[in-house]
């Protein structure tokens, strides 16, 4: 029988493990975490010692993680969502109330859909509705007071003192390797809802340069948006979290995009004990992880 009484799996090693897994390289992780990249590996190396196995593979162009560590990582979340909860739940103070909370779709993803259910499993009193929009309806519903928060993209120059920054991003236009961009005229452009504020961009301060779009496409998914582009059907503005190894990005004479940041923003109304606790729970969270991870 394998002897457990001298092994040990290290919260700490195992968060460092999992922000690996996140931001793709030792360093990144390193400093999402605010930590020397020796002191991230020290950990990593520390926790295969004591397991008497290697997790990361080290082996240039190869896979990031051995068959062990893949195994790992899957544990790696539940034991770490169960020992954050577990914090949570001895300091917790009692909440009761109703929140309206608003996502866009980039930002309904694994990380956030656990926080919001740890936050719904310790405090059963509050009730909590989501709703997605597109961050210029969310917007909006801020500013009438239909919601409490949305968790939400803005461009970098309209972040707000008050905003909780999840991450930033960059932006770009992109294309299809194959698709061929017209010498004049119109180029083709794909399209989010009306109520996207990338498209608001490219069509007003996007074609300073004297560039022209024709839309050609709209839709409100982005997974809509990256197949367009991927059938060459013209060019679009993705996010990095989008971008597929098809996608050929654009510079001039297409203007530079402004850079991204997803945000949690509150309603300017009476401050809330229970959205209180949920901010402060979600910027924990980034604190531990280096940021939040979303779908793409």
């Amino acid at each position: 029988m394998t002897d457990l009484s001298t092994r040990r799996l290290d919260i700490d090693a195992l968060r460092a493990l999992r922000a690996i897994a996140h931001h793709g390289t030792v360093t990144r992780a390193a400093e999402a975490l605010g930590l020397t990249q020796s002191a991230v590996s020290h950990k990593i190396r520390r926790l295969e010692s004591s397991l008497g196995t290697d997790l990361l593979s080290r082996r240039p162009g190869g896979p990031l993680f051995t068959a062990a560590g893949a195994e790992l990582l899957d544990y790696a979340a539940r034991i770490l969502g169960l020992h954050d909860e577990a914090l949570l739940s001895l300091s917790k103070t009692p909440l009761a109330g109703r929140l309206v909370l608003g996502l866009t779709e980039d930002t309904t993803c694994t990380d956030l859909a656990r926080i919001l259910g740890r936050f719904r499993r310790l405090h059963p009193q509050v009730s909590v509705r989501a709703q997605v929009r597109m961050s210029l309806t969310l917007r909006a519903q801020l500013e009438r007071g239909e919601i409490d928060a949305a968790i939400l993209q803005v461009f970098d120059h309209e972040v707000r003192p008050t905003d909780t920054v999840l991450l930033r991003e960059d932006l770009h236009w992109v294309r299809h390797r194959d698709l061929p961009l017209p010498g004049a005229g119109p180029i083709p452009f794909l399209s989010f809802h009306d109520d996207c504020f990338y498209r608001h961009w490219a069509q007003d301060i996007g074609q300073d340069g004297g560039v022209t779009l024709e839309t050609v496409f709209e839709c409100a998914s982005a997974a809509g948006i990256v197949a367009a582009v991927g059938a060459g059907l013209g060019v679009a503005l993705l996010s990095t979290r989008h971008l597929r190894p098809e996608m050929e990005i654009l510079g001039p004479p297409l203007p530079p995009p402004p850079g991204l940041s997803y945000v949690v923003r509150r309603a300017r109304k009476l401050r809330n004990a229970a959205l209180d606790t949920l901010v402060a729970e979600i910027a924990a969270e980034i604190s531990r992880v280096g940021r939040l991870v979303l779908a793409g």
